[in-house]
């Protein structure tokens, strides 16, 4: 046997045999479930405890078409500014002629749960007779929640704290507004969902807040346009 020759000895069998009976692993990744998800207009919030129900408000909602997972684009700031401030005004029991004339439109509808007011000889007058219920209005707080072209519509969180005159009372109201433009971003339908809440669809409550609508501009005159 020459030098260059060796006897493979036990232990190099043994890595040999080690390593043709070691196990292949294989590792199989596991597929992940790509899930599309809308880009939702409205981005679920709080506001001292007030939430958007997502419910309906408007009866023609199903007649604008916005292209799926889209966002809508931003309104102008400066419209939203003027609409917020004289919205403000009005809920401050600051009412008058000129906010009406600027922000809104003379058949525009207003309901919140006690009220459904169509054109502005029924919705103006209840904005009117507010300072003969309240000896003061004060907005604690508001956000923003929604401002889009796409469609033309405002929705924004609030907290409104009234003091009931003579007796002094203090009710305070966190609500959801919901605000409807036209061409022209004025309001065709403002929709006022105490703490968030979808108004009532039964027949009764309705027919009472159209009742109110009817009844208060016997009492409040509102001044012509």
């Amino acid at each position: 046997m020459t030098a260059s020759q060796k006897t493979p000895s036990v232990h190099d069998a043994s890595v040999k045999s080690s390593d043709s009976a070691s196990p292949t692993l294989t590792y199989h990744r596991r597929p992940t479930l790509q899930i599309p998800l809308p880009i939702l207009d409205i981005i679920y919030s709080t506001a001292g405890g007030a939430h958007y129900s997502g419910a309906p408000v408007s009866e023609n909602d199903d007649q604008v078409v916005t292209s799926p997972g889209e966002p809508s684009p931003p309104m102008d700031d400066k419209i939203r500014d003027r609409i917020m401030a004289d919205l403000k005004e009005l809920y401050c029991c600051r009412a008058s002629k000129e906010i009406f004339e600027r922000t809104w439109r003379p058949d525009a509808v207003f309901e919140d749960p006690l009220v459904k007011c169509e054109g502005y000889a029924q919705y103006a007058p209840q904005w009117f007779a507010m300072p003969r219920i309240f000896s003061k209005s004060e907005t604690i707080s508001s956000r923003v929640m929604s401002f889009t072209r796409f469609p033309k519509r405002l929705i924004y969180s609030q907290t409104q704290e009234y003091t009931l005159r003579y007796i002094g009372t203090m009710k305070r109201i966190e609500s959801i507004i919901v605000v409807d433009l036209d061409d022209d971003d004025k309001i065709i339908r403002m929709t006022d969902q105490w703490n968030g809440e979808a108004l009532s669809s039964w027949f009764g409550v309705n027919l009472l807040r159209r009742a109110n609508a009817l009844v208060t501009p016997w009492f409040v005159g509102a001044p012509r346009t």
